[in-house]
């Protein structure tokens, strides 16, 4: 049985991730080994890789990775991404994906029929980069590496030259045939017709250049998909124009051989197939203009990089590519520049404008210690920053590369425009046939012309290339605009989910709230300068983040603190402390009573600033009860707008926190959120998102992505709510650059206007065809008139998904 399993194997080789030590090798070799289908199973420690050699009809490369998964490790997949050129429409696009996806080692092929890409994941031990480009042009295009095509240039801006340039020329020699056919109605006969445009040898020599050198690309994309078995829009253009030319063709010489008696000639159809190819080329040229807008998201990113940077090294400055910036360089940004790269602040005060980040107008003060991101700009100052982040580590590049990846994906909505447009294009020849075979035996009995021209009519109206448009077009543009107002989508199936969402669960701390407490009430029968004073010395040598609000709340009012001679933590009570010879006590009831301080007339007072959210600490000083100092993670500004936003879409809203009750209430009565989930640890607030999501519900979590990782993870949609730094949030399927409650629902709202946007786009598109095609078929749309309709449509569902490039949001904001 070995013998056999062997003689029907194949082989591959899985990169894997997790390995600590030679045990975790075997542990995997022996799990591989056990199963069935697989032959021998060497795992290397040393490359972390599983060379596996198996049979295809038991066992398969995802049975195999679901193994080594259970058994805690991960296999790490290569990825590539290609620039397509040659694709005509989405049946172009479906058939690369199909092509791509039945290598073996590929695990994965995305094709985008608006962005020209494809984004493919694979296994480089089974299938190489060269494999699949040359996969591809097996069918009939091309593909070439982000990296080669940069370095040859932009195609699409060559594509557009070349549109226009073919376009010039059909429309030059297709102008006199299309007078020619004016002339032909009786109603236009006032319209002068010069003899010679109706001279069918004319007509010919005029339609020949346009049917054979502008419409050598339908020829050739149409050869190119029959040979592999399918059918594109090439197909339907080539056959279309090809049956009107030859059939004009067949009546010219066979009006020659009749002695050419009629100085004008029989009715032929050179204007159909050259005004026809004319008219493909104007919206195909259209198309692309509107397409190359779609992409202006990341353009406009890539735009706010800075270009170089002013380095120090070996003591001398020097002007840099950005490019060159190393890790730990020194650079010097100067007033009105760009800061050149993610970095900290050496030396300097400045203010920097970050609004490009953050969305924030007014500028960030920045000092020695602080972080700044590339592409801010420092407003007036001289800065020394050492660079931490360059090249794609950047917070910008990181943006770039999410938005990049949400615009080359799919929507699972796009799946039921990919199956339709790969069955289309042999359907609708077929009905073509129909048509041409009951108009010429039934309708017109005889008439060959007639019914050419229905079939014609037809064949021209039903190019699926609105349908491939539909989605990718909207996803582009949506992502784009979000990514404008700080809001990044991972992929287009997170900009899908995201609509659905019917309720939300909001992280208190760093989410609601600001995540950094501030002093916020002194209340003290003594003279509250030397209160805060003595109080302030105790605590600023306690690293506890509350001692740190006290201090950081006590020094902006220009209060001095003297030193400490004594000081003491007491975990879980507060502390105790020496200051200019007076015993200090600042913490719990607990600590007061610990050292026998009467403080229970303060216990009420306590109580009260404890339900408004508030954490209250009590001083005694040389033993007696002195005042009470509070502190309060402060709500953000923005919090209680948002709750009200959310609320009036119809969304339930619940507040989830390791609080207390008494603090988690407060907190949500103060924004509006009427559902608290309170003393909740980490790990239970996953569990949480279940229930909700066992009542049927849509949840999207909202948190700081950090213990919140979890609970991102298990919801519907997760949301990280952080600055530009935290963008790479790996739990997250959406990213909130801006740090405030607003943007989500913007998300939301942009997530329902691109859903609306894309089932605009795909009613529009099959309904154009389904509507197109019967019309035709009766005879009331003349082919050029099918013609110009068909890249109308195409025009047409682009410029509605560049609508969304003009979203506003934030309305009641």
């Amino acid at each position: 049985m070995e013998a056999n399993a062997t003689n029907a194997s194949k082989q591959t080789t899985l990169q894997l991730t997790g390995m600590t030590c030679a045990a975790c090798a075997n542990r995997i070799e022996k799990g591989l080994s056990k199963m069935e289908g697989v032959v021998n199973a060497n795992v290397n420690f040393a490359l972390e890789k599983a060379s596996i050699t198996y049979d295809p009809a038991v066992v398969n490369r995802d049975r195999m990775e679901e193994t080594i998964k259970k058994l805690g490790y991960g296999t790490a997949k290569e990825v590539v991404d290609f620039t397509l050129e040659g694709m005509t429409c989405a049946a172009c696009a479906t058939r690369i994906e199909k092509g791509l996806n039945k290598l073996p080692g590929v695990t994965n092929a995305t094709v985008n029929f608006a962005m020209e890409t494809a984004h493919v994941e694979f296994s480089s031990g089974e299938v190489s980069v060269q494999d699949m480009q040359n996969k591809v042009k097996q069918l009939g295009y091309k593909a070439t590496t982000k990296q080669d095509s940069a370095s040859a240039g932009d195609h699409r801006e060559k594509e557009v030259r070349r549109y226009k340039m073919n376009l010039l020329i059909a429309g030059l020699l297709s102008l006199p045939l299309l007078w020619s056919m004016v002339g032909h109605f009786s109603f236009t006969s006032w319209i002068y017709v010069p003899d010679l445009f109706m001279n069918p040898w004319m007509q010919l020599i005029l339609a020949t250049p346009v049917q054979f050198y502008i419409g050598k690309q339908f020829y050739v994309g149409a050869y190119k998909a029959l040979r592999n078995g399918s059918a594109n829009m090439d197909v339907l253009i080539a056959l279309g124009t090809s049956a009107a030319f030859f059939y004009s063709l067949y009546l010219t010489i066979d009006w020659y051989l009749a002695g050419a008696s009629a100085h004008h000639g029989p009715a032929l159809y050179y204007e159909t197939s050259a005004v026809l190819i004319t008219l493909v080329i104007m919206g195909k040229l259209f198309e692309s203009l509107a397409k190359g807008r779609t992409s202006e998201a990341i353009k406009s990113l890539m735009g706010l990089q800075a270009k170089t940077a002013l380095v120090v090294r070996d003591g001398q400055e020097l002007t840099i590519p950005v490019d060159e910036v190393l890790t730990g360089d020194i650079v010097l940004v100067r007033p009105g520049d760009k800061i050149p790269v993610d970095g900290q602040v050496l030396e300097g005060t400045s203010s920097v404008d970050e609004s490009m980040l953050t969305g924030e107008s007014l500028p960030v003060e920045k000092k020695a210690g602080d972080t700044v991101i590339g592409a801010t700009i420092n407003k007036n100052g001289m800065l020394r920053i050492q660079a931490t982040k360059v090249g794609k580590e950047t917070a910008l590049a990181q943006i770039i590369k999410v938005v990049e990846e949400a615009q080359g994906s799919k929507a699972p909505i796009q799946r039921v425009a990919d199956v339709i447009s790969g069955i289309f294009v042999p359907i609708v020849v077929g009905i073509a046939v129909v048509a041409f075979l009951v108009w010429y035996f039934f309708v017109t009995p005889g008439d060959f012309a007639e019914a050419l021209e229905k079939a014609i009519a037809i064949l021209v109206i039903a190019c699926p290339c609105a349908l491939g448009l539909a989605t990718p077009t909207s996803i582009m543009a949506g992502s784009g605009r979000a990514a404008e107002i700080g809001i990044l989508f991972k992929g287009g199936e997170h900009l899908e989910q995201t609509h659905k969402v019917d309720a939300i669960i909001l992280d208190k701390t760093g989410t609601v709230t600001k995540g950094k407490p501030e002093l916020t009430d002194v209340l003290t029968e003594a003279n509250e300068e030397e209160f805060l004073r003595l109080v302030g010395a105790a605590e600023k040598n306690s690293e506890h983040p509350l001692a740190e609000a006290i201090v950081t709340g006590i020094q902006e009012r220009n209060i001095a603190l003297p030193g400490t001679e004594v000081f003491e933590a007491i975990p879980g009570y507060g502390i105790k402390a020496v200051v200019e010879g007076k015993e200090l006590l600042v913490g719990t009831r607990r600590l007061m009573e610990k050292f026998e301080v009467d403080a229970k007339s303060a216990y009420d007072t306590m109580a009260r600033l404890e339900e408004n959210g508030k954490t209250a600490m009590l001083v005694a000083i040389d033993g007696r009860y002195a005042g009470i100092v509070a502190v309060a993670d402060t709500i953000k500004e923005t919090s209680q707008a948002a709750v009200s936003r959310l609320k009036d879409m119809g969304i339930q809203v619940i507040m989830i926190t390791g609080d207390n009750e008494r603090t988690a209430k407060a907190i949500a009565a103060q924004v509006g959120i009427d559902h608290v989930l309170a003393e909740v640890l980490p790990e239970g607030k996953a569990e949480e998102v279940k229930k909700l999501q066992a009542q049927g519900k849509k949840v999207a979590m909202v948190g700081d992505g950090i213990n919140d990782a979890p609970a991102l993870a298990t919801a519907d949609v997760g949301m990280a709510i952080g600055t530009g730094t935290d963008v790479a949030m790996e739990a997250a399927d959406v990213t909130l650059m801006r740090g405030d409650l607003s943007s989500i629902p913007d998300a939301i709202y942009m997530s329902r206007k691109t859903m609306g946007n894309i089932k605009q786009n795909l009613f529009w598109a099959l309904g154009y065809n389904t509507l197109g095609i019967p019309i035709a078929a009766i005879g009331l749309l003349a082919p050029w008139v099918a013609g110009a309709a068909m890249a109308l449509s195409s025009v047409s569902v682009v410029l509605n998904a560049l609508r969304l490039q003009r979203v506003k949001v934030r309305q009641s904001a």
